[in-house]
């Protein structure tokens, strides 16, 4: 920790503010505590690296002074502190990050000295964190994309889909990235909205089946157990009532049979194009292609909405899946889809695993299946199957106990020829079409 820290407490217990400054002034930082809001607000100042702010109190609450530090685009790391439940603190810190606020922590009182030391060693270091300003969405004219297409531009990269119980790769998701030969690679946010504005959508989706397939039957060609593959998919193409036929075409040209197939399509997607989809969608179950509700938890369907999808598959959003490991509510709903996902014959997949803890999580709650950086970033085909051989290699059988009871929490290693320039891109876009 750095001494030139200065941390600002209110609460209306004067004792809880006098312990908490003796704390903190034993660890080298500077201190101060008020009981009152407005002195509160008077003491704030640009330097103020830590806040640490009660949400029960008479006059202003906490709630009022997160509003307030909010309209003042406060810089300072906030800690929550209160008696009441766990659920309204965490509810009171998403709120405080919808303004735009730095919630680094929560102290559910009574605590304990030790957990004032332990949340403060762990708060961020001084030195005001870089504003990542949004790029403005890249503007590309019709004839660019048009061009592209004919020049096979647009690259399909693969995630691998891991077994949690049996830990084997089961398959992968394909993700489209455009390789343009003057700005480099361009991820799938920056053009796929465009190009169904523009109508290039269904001639983008036929470009990535066509190579996906192409690439995944080689891959899998003589294999006892070839490897499924998840395609994205717009609503846009799923109004085609021919989509079934040409898509089953396709993998049946290149050795992918259509049981080995899952179309995945967004919640919202799903829901507000479901009168004009539900024909193709049941049609697509008729001939074994598997259905996949992506991002699940993210949109606005309601039950009796869902229940008429075919879906076979439910993917969990990375968000929840991220944020399990330090909200109950997360963990909740994760737990519960998974129940849900069961309940209703469905395969569950979870999206964005990048720690041991997620995937521990995961496995106690009877997931299927996972995707994310823990194993894999998304890479092109030349890799992953030199990807699927040191991972075969490096767990034989791919056994249980073997993969996941590793003192390097289970993670693959990653292929040698990884190109480090897109690996930020990738962890940005690990779940978009």
């Amino acid at each position: 920790m750095k001494s030139e820290q200065r941390i600002l407490v209110i609460d209306d217990e004067s004792d809880i503010g006098e312990l908490i400054t003796a704390i903190a002034k034993a660890m080298g930082f500077h201190c101060e505590a008020t009981t009152q809001a407005m002195s509160f607000l008077e003491k704030l100042a640009p330097d103020t690296n830590i806040v640490m702010l009660d949400l029960l109190m008479p006059g202003m609450d906490g709630i009022e002074l997160l509003r307030l530090l909010g309209k003042r685009k406060c810089n300072a790391n906030i800690i929550l502190m209160s008696g009441v439940g766990k659920r309204t603190i965490e509810s009171a810190q998403s709120y405080g990050q919808i303004l735009g606020l730095s919630i680094v922590g929560q102290l559910q009182k009574p605590f304990r000295p030790s957990e004032v030391e332990e949340i403060l060693r762990r708060i961020p270091s001084l030195e005001l964190p870089l504003v990542n300003h949004p790029s403005p969405p890249l503007s590309i004219q019709k004839a660019e994309f048009q061009r592209a297409l004919e020049h096979n531009e647009f690259v399909v990269y693969y995630q691998p889909q891991i077994d949690l119980e049996a830990g084997r790769v089961i398959g992968v998701e394909a993700l489209v990235r455009w390789r343009h030969p003057e700005r480099g690679l361009i991820y799938p946010d920056d053009f796929i909205g465009q190009m169904e504005k523009l109508g290039l959508i269904d001639e983008l989706g036929w470009t990535v089946a066509n190579r996906a397939m192409r690439e995944i039957g080689l891959l899998s060609d003589g294999a006892e157990d070839p490897l499924s593959l998840s395609l994205n998919a717009s609503v846009y193409s799923l109004r085609n009532l021919n989509f079934p036929d040409a898509l089953v075409a396709i993998g049946q040209e290149h050795g992918v049979s259509a049981g080995k197939i899952t179309i995945e399509i967004t919640e919202t997607g799903l829901i507000k194009e479901l009168s004009r989809t539900l024909d193709t969608l049941t049609r697509l179950r008729m001939k074994k292609v598997k259905i996949s509700v992506d991002d699940f938890g993210t949109g606005y369907a309601t039950m009796k909405q869902f229940k008429n999808i075919p879906a076979t598959e439910l993917k969990i959003d990375k968000s929840f899946v991220q944020e399990m490991t330090s909200s109950q509510q997360d963990r909740i709903m994760v737990r519960k889809t998974i129940e849900m996902g069961h309940e209703l014959a469905m395969n569950v997949v979870a999206e964005g695993v990048e720690t041991p803890e997620q995937l521990n999580l995961l496995r106690s709650y009877g997931c299927d299946s996972a995707q994310g950086y823990l194993f894999s970033r998304p890479i092109p085909a030349i890799e992953l199957g030199s990807w699927l051989n040191t991972y075969r290699a490096q767990y034989p059988g791919c056994g249980q106990m073997t993969l996941f009871d590793r003192s390097d929490g289970g993670r693959a290693p990653a292929p040698s020829n990884v190109e480090i320039s897109e690996q930020n891109g990738d962890q940005a876009e690990e779940s978009s079409g």
